[in-house]
């Protein structure tokens, strides 16, 4: 029977979500990849195991996680059940709808009946009674928002969910959102966009300053960019990349000689400050305190260990910072 660490909590900062009582962990568990029926699941148990240890609390999933769709909840279940059935009130456990998720029109988008629906379904693969947050995985452009946001209101007055959220909604869809739940009465507490070094767009279109405004969290999705700021395209592509794959994530073509330069220059800046490349772009997104929390993933438990090893520097100087943007935007 697994037994936690019991000192878990000793290292890992938590961050307070936005103006609510929510504080998440800097690094969250991302269960994007790696959870599905091509995987182990005794690895996959060990990593959640090695995370919650660690202190990482939060496990993100989405309905189409996997592959294939579902599978991610469905393996978090069976790991809740077996290693965390007395730690539930220790976790934050979170879920999205939004992206195709089965055949015909109430499928996928924004619709109450889509939303409402698919809530149910992921909360019947985790074998849960709620989730703590639950999003809008992307804004619907044919239904309308009052409709989208209604939904998540339902879902928190059914007790279905503690918390609600959106993902990928830009700066200004983002200020209609808390608009309308706050009308309703169910604070929008957190945001969920793409972020890292290598992609500014929440801070060059403005959402980074709508959320201070909103006073409302966020957590930052593929920091590591989709794996090109971990150091292993430092020499180019490996055969067993993701770019080498058919992946429609980051294709070869992505990775060109300018970029692989850029990369190596940054993991010089790393190893100046005693980290990886891949613990500066984490430190990096949480420098700062403006971003709540960083989501990561993991194909193994060392991977995660070196992944949250990046709390151990998360200041940066002025000098770091524009050497940084020296590289990135040159």
């Amino acid at each position: 029977m697994y037994t936690p660490h019991p000192d878990r909590y000793a290292d890992m900062p938590y961050r307070r979500t936005g103006r609510s009582g929510l504080k998440l962990p800097a690094l969250s568990l991302g269960l994007w990849h790696n959870f599905g029926p091509d995987r182990p699941v005794d690895v996959q148990r060990a990593i959640l195991r090695r995370a919650f240890d660690l202190g990482v609390t939060h496990f993100d999933l989405a309905n189409n996680y996997g592959p294939p769709p579902g599978a991610a909840e469905s393996a978090l279940g069976d790991a809740l059940k077996a290693d965390f059935a007395h730690h539930r009130d220790e976790l934050i456990v979170s879920t999205k709808a939004g992206y195709l998720m089965w055949p015909g029109p109430y499928g996928e988008w924004g619709s109450r009946k889509y939303l409402l629906s698919s809530l149910d379904q992921s909360l019947g693969r985790m074998g849960l009674d709620h989730v703590d947050i639950f999003y809008s995985h992307r804004p619907d452009p044919e239904t309308p928002l009052e409709e989208t946001m209604g939904a998540l209101h339902s879902a928190v007055q059914q007790g279905k969910a503690l918390y609600v959220g959106v993902s990928n909604y830009s700066a200004e869809q983002t200020r209609d959102a808390a608009r309308i739940l706050a009308e309703l009465g169910t604070p929008l507490l957190i945001h969920q966009p793409r972020y890292s070094m290598l992609d500014r767009r929440p801070e060059d279109e403005g959402l980074l300053d709508a959320l201070d405004e909103l006073q409302v969290g966020s957590i930052a999705y593929s920091p590591l960019e989709q794996g090109l700021l971990t150091g292993r395209y430092l020499d180019g592509i490996p055969d067993d990349s993701r770019a080498a794959s058919d992946s429609p994530f980051l294709s070869a073509d992505k990775v060109t000689e300018d970029l692989v330069g850029r990369l190596r220059t940054l993991d010089e800046i790393a190893k100046s400050r005693g980290q990886s490349l891949a613990q500066l772009a984490l430190a990096w997104v949480l420098r700062g305190g403006r971003v709540t929390s960083a989501l990561i993933g993991a194909s193994s438990p060392r991977q995660l260990e070196d992944s949250v090893a990046a709390i151990g520097n998360l200041e940066f100087s002025e000098d770091e910072l524009a050497r940084i943007d020296a590289v990135v935007k040159a």
